[in-house]
């Protein structure tokens, strides 16, 4: 099966030599391990097989190894290293039991105070039990701490100048390192931990205090944009509200303190004077711009009206309980406008004279207990048509927010 590229890896040395070499974590802590072992001891050496896989790819080999098993017992003759027979079988039971599918593909050698050159005896002990190319051989010396390389190719152990050590989950090596301390009758005080994973936990729980450490500024950043834009928002409507308000109650005042007109038609205008101080009767004229008809309405509290004809003629004098004129709407009302108990004296005036008194008579209407819209349409004007004309003078976008003794424009 073709392997990925470790990429958590560290380096060590210079890799630029081929192949490839790459020990997963765990096996470089049992070679610590048993250096340690050997310094302790104070004897001759301690050896281990490498297991592992050859990869080769199209620019590049590789050797990955990711198990080693301790020797059962590396003897010496003289200079020479001894592999017995039993060392041997030991080591396949164990690479069978705890590494199915690993290959063993050379050696490693904790001796202390020896050279970190290999004599050729060592050199024809590797041919011999480890003849495909790029097995490794790895010396190291326990009290120094150094260690050195080798990679079998053109027929000779060659040196590589450096290696990676790479980290990643390995159950099969953790497990034998556990079962190895048991077999020696000693147990660790707590399980044997993958460094990978630590690292990477830690790794991972840095980054989660970052991250915590910048979602509350995150998060008040966010609240403090929303309040912002809400804040904006609601002076925008407010600052329109206010302006809208301050012009119905600009136009309110100058209508209070003015005469008010307003025309019904093309030819007829109705014309509703201020109040005397309390003469009963009050006389205005106006000249009518299309045919010169001069109209006068005197005020509804008198009991008696003048008025003129635009040729000159005087109308009776009605008495006091003659009724008011029916207030026909400024749209709709027409020159066949009568009112309901006075009538002008000659037959022969040129328009028909409009009289309104009450509320909404100076065009302005104060709303009433039970009015709507609607209903003041009708009171006014006789029909329901003139709703939306009240809104747009009075500048009202909700027909049903009138309220009691509210002052509406009558257009």
């Amino acid at each position: 099966m073709e392997r990925q590229v470790p990429k958590n890896v560290r380096q060590i040395g210079n890799v630029s030599d081929s192949p490839k070499i790459y020990v997963e974590d765990y096996v470089d802590t049992f070679f610590a391990q048993l250096c340690e072992k050997c310094e302790k001891a104070g004897a001759g050496p301690m050896g281990a097989f490498l297991v592992g896989d050859i990869q080769y790819g199209d620019d590049e080999e590789y050797v990955y190894i990711y198990g080693a098993i301790q020797m059962h017992d590396l003897k010496m003759s003289g200079n020479e290293y001894v592999i017995d027979e039993s060392t041997w079988k030991h080591a396949y039971e164990d690479c069978k039991q705890y590494f199915e599918d690993g290959e063993m593909l050379g050696w490693f050698v904790a001796h202390p105070g020896v050279p970190l050159t290999p004599e050729a005896s060592t050199v024809k002990l590797h041919k011999k039990s480890f003849p495909k190319k790029n097995t490794v051989f790895i010396m190291k010396d326990p009290v120094e701490k150094e260690e050195t390389y080798y990679v079998h190719k053109m027929n000779d152990l060659m040196e590589i100048g450096g290696h990676y050590t790479y980290y990643e989950k390995n159950p099969c090596m953790q497990n034998y390192m556990i079962s190895s301390r048991k077999k020696n009758g000693t147990f660790p005080t707590e399980t044997v931990e993958d460094r990978a994973a630590k690292d990477f936990r830690n790794l991972v729980r840095k980054r989660g205090d970052r991250q915590r450490g910048r979602r509350p500024g995150g998060l008040m950043y966010a609240a403090s944009a929303c309040l912002v834009l809400v804040l904006v928002v609601m002076g925008v409507s407010l600052l329109n509200s206010f302006d809208r308000m301050q012009s119905v109650q600009n136009t309110l005042d100058t209508l209070a303190g003015a005469t008010d007109t307003v025309e019904t038609s093309g030819t007829v205008t109705a014309v509703t004077p201020e109040d005397g101080a309390g003469d009963g009767a009050g006389d205005s004229s106006d000249e009518a711009a299309g045919d010169g008809t001069e109209e006068t309405a005197a005020d509804a509290s008198s009991g008696a009206d003048d008025a003129q004809s635009s040729d000159g003629q005087a109308a009776d004098t009605q008495s006091a309980d003659t009724q008011s004129v029916d207030a026909q709407s400024a749209d709709t009302q027409s020159a066949n406008a009568q009112s309901s108990d006075a009538q002008s004296s000659d037959e022969g005036s040129s328009g028909d004279i409009i009289v309104t008194e009450g509320n909404g008579s100076d065009g302005v209407y104060t709303v009433e207990e039970g009015d709507t819209l609607a209903i003041i349409s009708r009171k006014m004007y006789g029909d329901v048509t003139h709703v939306d004309a009240i809104c747009r003078m009075n500048g009202i976008t909700d027909g049903n927010l009138i309220y009691v003794g509210q002052k509406l424009l009558l257009p």
